[in-house]
C-alpha cells in the first residue's frame, strides 16, 4: 500500500487556564508573556487519533503543522517525541494578527501543497474557543467534514468516525480526503516515548537560536509566506475582518460565604434560598 499522509494541525497557546489579573494588556490583548505556552490540548487528542490510526496501519505518516513564532517549533518537538514522523513550522511576519479565516485560509495553502488523505484537528483552541479553523480549512479545501469526533477507524479509503453530539454519540462514515476535528472527550494523548525523546531533543526549525554545542540538529522543516502561492491580500491583518473592540478581564472574588450542613433543615434553608435569588426555580 502506498503511504498515505495525515496532517494533525496544532496550535501553540497560553495556558489560560492560569489566567490572573496578568493575563490581559490593557490594550484587550492576551498578555502572552505573563502566561506559560503549551501545546493546546485537544490538538493533543487529534494527534492521539493520528497515532492511533498509524498503529493500526503502519503505512500511515503523521505530519504535524502548526503556525506562529519561532517557538511555536516546542510543540512540533513535543509531536515528535510522541510518534509524529515529522513537522511543519508556518512562520512569517505576514501571518502577524491573523484571525480564524486567516489563518484557515494560510493553513488550507500548505495541506494543498502537502496533498495529504486526511487533515485531523482538535475542536476548538483555549485561548479563542471558536472552534472555526478546522471547519475552515475544510470548507477551503473542498473537503467532507466529521466534527465533535471521539474515535475512528481507517479502512481503505473510507473512515468511519463516532461523533459526540448533545445528546448522546452518531456513528458516521465518509471516504477520503478528509477532515476531522476532535473532541476532549476522545483519547489523552500518549505519553512521550524515551527514544524518540532522545532522536528528536535537539530538533531545530532554522529561525530558532541554536546554541553552538557541537551536536547536528535535526532539521524541523520551517515554511514562509512566500512558499504559499498565496494572495497575500489574505493573510494576516490584512485578510482578518474580525475586530475585537473591547476585552474585559474578569476576576471573580469571593465576598461572602455560608455553611450548611447535612440536616434536612439545612437543605431546606439552602434550596429557599436559592429559589428565592433566582438561582434555581
Amino acid at each position: 500500500m502506498e503511504e498515505l499522509r495525515i496532517v494533525v494541525l496544532a496550535k501553540q497557546v497560553p495556558d489560560t487556564r492560569a489566567a490572573g489579573k496578568d493575563a490581559m494588556k490593557a490594550d484587550g490583548t492576551v498578555n502572552r508573556a505573563a502566561l506559560p505556552a503549551i501545546f493546546n490540548p485537544e490538538d493533543l487528542n487529534a494527534l492521539e487519533l493520528a497515532l492511533e490510526l498509524k498503529d493500526a496501519n503502519p503505512d500511515i505518516r503523521v505530519t504535524l503543522l502548526t503556525m506562529g513564532p519561532p517557538r511555536a517549533a516546542d510543540i512540533i518537538r513535543e509531536g515528535l517525541y510522541r510518534g509524529a514522523d515529522d513537522g511543519i513550522l508556518l512562520t512569517d511576519r505576514a501571518f502577524a494578527g491573523s484571525d480564524t479565516l486567516a489563518t484557515s485560509y494560510a493553513l488550507a495553502c500548505v495541506v494543498r501543497k502537502l496533498n495529504p488523505a486526511m487533515v485531523i484537528a482538535g475542536r476548538q483552541a483555549i485561548d479563542g474557543d471558536t472552534a472555526q479553523v478546522g471547519p475552515q480549512v475544510a470548507q477551503k479545501l473542498g473537503w467532507p467534514q466529521i466534527t465533535y469526533v471521539e474515535s475512528a477507524r481507517l479502512e481503505g479509503k473510507t473512515v468511519f468516525a463516532r461523533r459526540r453530539v448533545e445528546r448522546g454519540v452518531e456513528d458516521l462514515k465518509a471516504t477520503l480526503p478528509l477532515l476531522l476535528t476532535v473532541n476532549a472527550t476522545a483519547p489523552e494523548c500518549r505519553s512521550r516515548n524515551a527514544k524518540l525523546l532522545m532522536q528528536w531533543k535537539r530538533a531545530a526549525a532554522p529561525s530558532e537560536k541554536v546554541a553552538e554545542d557541537g551536536y547536528k540538529h535535526p532539521l524541523i522543516e520551517e515554511w514562509n509566506a512566500a512558499m504559499l502561492d498565496a494572495n497575500p491580500e489574505e493573510l494576516g491583518l490584512s485578510g482578518s475582518p474580525t475586530k475585537v473592540k473591547t476585552v474585559e478581564n474578569v476576576v471573580f472574588q469571593v465576598k461572602e460565604s455560608k455553611s450548611f450542613d447535612s440536616s434536612a433543615a439545612s437543605v431546606d434553608e439552602l434550596v429557599r434560598e436559592l429559589m428565592a435569588n433566582h438561582t434555581i426555580g
